[in-house]
């Protein structure tokens, strides 16, 4: 969450100080950033202790590939990706998809 929310006030063009200074700033592209959710983040780190399956669509433009398959790592998760999956799935084929990989969870 961390690297999501730098690489966020990166593409805002927004500093560590300048976000502490101004507490809460709301982004050309409609997400605000939070120094105390950043703070929030950086002490509670991660502690992940359970089975955990993860989708990933190639065309994530929130995420990166390097992000994803280091968190799946870290995680021990099985790591699935799909061709042309955004990070909101949301056309039928990839809402298809979605459906078949759950189903094969499943069994």
């Amino acid at each position: 969450m961390e690297k999501l929310i730098l690489d966020m006030m990166g593409w805002a063009d927004i500093t560590e100080e300048k976000l502490r200074e101004k507490q809460l700033i709301t982004t050309g592209f409609g997400e605000t950033l939070s120094w105390e959710y950043l703070c929030y983040v950086r002490n509670h780190p991660v502690n992940w202790s359970v089975p955990t399956y993860i989708l990933y669509g190639d065309k994530d433009n929130l995420t990166s590939q390097e992000t994803i398959h280091n968190f799946a790592n870290d995680v021990n998760a099985e790591l699935t990706i799909m061709q042309n999956g955004e990070h909101w799935f949301h056309t039928a084929e990839q809402m298809a998809f979605l459906d078949d990989w759950i189903r094969g969870l499943l069994k």
